[in-house]
C-alpha cells in the first residue's frame, strides 16, 4: 500500500512543484490550500506524512499544525514544514506547534525526496514497533485470562464437585454401616443420596458446558445461543427476550464460539454490575457482518471508565473480537442503560473455516 502525503500550501504552484518531485516515488498524494481545508482533507485520508506551509491567509501553518496535534486520530502523524521564513523564532514556534521537521523554500528536490522517504520509513517502524508491543500486551492479557479461566474451574473442580463426591463417600459408608436397617428409612436414605448425586451430575454438566458448549456442535449457533440465554434466565431470574433472523450463513467454528463467548461475559457483566430489569439478545446479518447485540436498561457506564474489574472487562472483549477480525460497538450512558454489538466479517468467516 503506497504511503499517503498531504500537501497543504495556497500557492498552487507551490503545491504542483511538491506533486512533481514526489509522484515518481509511488506516493499517494492529496492537497490542500488553506488551513480549513487541510483539516479535514487530513480526517478523511488520514496521511502518513503531512508537507506544511506556513505563509497562508486566515489559518496560518503554526495553527494548523496545532489542531492537528490536538485531534487523537493524526496526533502522530508527521509533519515537515516548508517555510521561507528562516529566522530563529519562527523556527522555535513551530517546534511548540508540533513540527517534526523543517525544509526551507524554495525547497532543494533531492533533499525533500530525501527527507520524506526518511521520515516515512521512520514512522512506519515507529508504528510497526507499537503494532508489536500492542500485540505482546494482548497476548499477555489473554494467557492472564486462561490462567484465570482454569483457577476458577479448578476451584469449582476442588471446592464444588470434589466436595460433594466426599460427602457421597462418607454418607455410603455410613449407610453401609448402619444396614440393615428398616426398608422406609432406607428408601429415604437413598432417595436423598440420589437427588445429592443427580445435583452433582447436573454441576458438573453445568461446568463442562462452559468449557466447550456442545450444543454449537448439535444445534448449531443459533440454537446454542438461545439456549445459553434462557438458562441463564431461568438462573438468575433476569427476562432475556432473544431474537435472531431465520437464516444465518454457516460461518467458522471459531466465529461461533467466539460470539458465545461474548454473549456468556456480557450476559454475566449485567448481573453483576448493571442493576438491569431486561436484557434483550439479538443475533443479526447486516451487510456483510454477523452481529450479536446485547441491550439492557440498567444504569450505564462510561465507555473511557476503567472496566478491568468487570470480568474479562471491555478491553478483554475487544481484544477476543480483534484477534478474528471483529470489532466490539459500544453505546452506553449513565441511567439508559448499555447496548453491546460485536461485528464479525462473514468473508473472514469463510476463510477461517476454509482453513480448518
Amino acid at each position: 500500500m503506497n504511503s499517503k502525503i498531504l500537501i497543504v500550501d495556497d500557492d498552487p504552484l507551490g503545491i504542483d512543484t511538491l506533486k512533481s518531485i514526489l509522484d515518481k516515488q509511488g506516493y499517494s498524494i492529496t492537497s490542500a490550500n488553506n488551513g480549513a481545508a487541510a483539516l479535514k482533507k487530513a480526517d478523511e485520508v488520514l496521511p502518513d506524512l503531512i508537507l506544511l506551509d506556513i505563509m497562508m491567509p486566515g489559518m496560518d501553518g503554526f495553527e494548523v499544525c496545532q489542531r492537528i496535534r490536538a485531534t487523537p486520530k493524526l496526533a502522530e502523524v508527521p509533519i515537515i514544514i516548508l517555510t521561507a521564513l528562516d529566522d530563529r523564532s519562527s523556527r522555535l514556534l513551530g517546534i511548540e506547534s508540533g513540527a517534526d521537521d523543517f525544509l526551507s523554500k524554495p525547497v532543494d528536490r533531492e533533499e525533500l525526496r530525501l527527507r520524506v522517504n526518511t521520515i516515512i520509513r521512520l514512522d512506519r517502524y515507529r508504528t510497526l514497533l507499537t503494532q508489536r508491543e500492542d500485540l505482546r500486551q494482548m497476548a499477555e492479557r489473554v494467557v492472564t485470562a486462561q490462567e484465570e479461566e482454569r483457577k476458577r474451574l479448578s476451584r469449582e473442580l476442588h471446592d464444588d464437585l470434589g466436595q460433594a463426591l466426599i460427602a457421597h463417600a462418607l454418607n455410603l459408608r455410613n449407610l453401609q454401616s448402619e444396614l440393615p436397617m428398616q426398608p422406609d428409612l432406607l428408601a429415604a436414605r437413598l432417595n436423598t443420596l440420589i437427588a445429592d448425586t443427580n445435583q452433582t451430575i447436573n454441576k458438573m454438566r453445568l461446568l463442562a458446558h462452559d468449557i466447550r458448549p456442545t450444543l454449537l456442535d448439535t444445534l448449531g449457533l443459533r440454537s446454542a445461543l438461545e439456549t445459553y440465554s434462557r438458562d441463564f434466565s431461568l438462573r438468575t431470574g433476569l427476562p432475556i427476550i432473544f431474537e435472531a433472523d431465520l437464516k444465518l450463513p454457516e460461518m467458522s467454528d471459531v466465529y461461533s464460539i467466539t460470539l458465545y463467548r461474548i454473549l456468556q461475559e456480557t450476559l454475566t457483566n449485567v448481573i453483576k454490575h448493571s442493576k438491569a430489569k431486561n436484557v434483550w439478545v439479538e443475533l443479526t446479518v447486516e451487510e456483510h457482518n454477523i452481529v450479536l447485540t446485547v441491550q439492557d436498561n440498567g444504569t450505564g457506564f462510561s465507555t473511557e471508565e476503567d472496566t478491568s474489574k468487570k470480568g474479562i472487562g471491555i478491553k478483554g472483549l475487544k481484544e477476543r473480537l480483534t484477534l478474528v477480525g471483529g470489532e466490539l460497538v459500544i453505546r452506553s450512558s449513565a441511567a439508559k442503560g448499555t447496548i453491546i454489538s460485536a461485528h464479525l466479517p462473514l468473508e473472514e468467516s469463510y476463510r477461517l473455516k476454509e482453513k480448518i
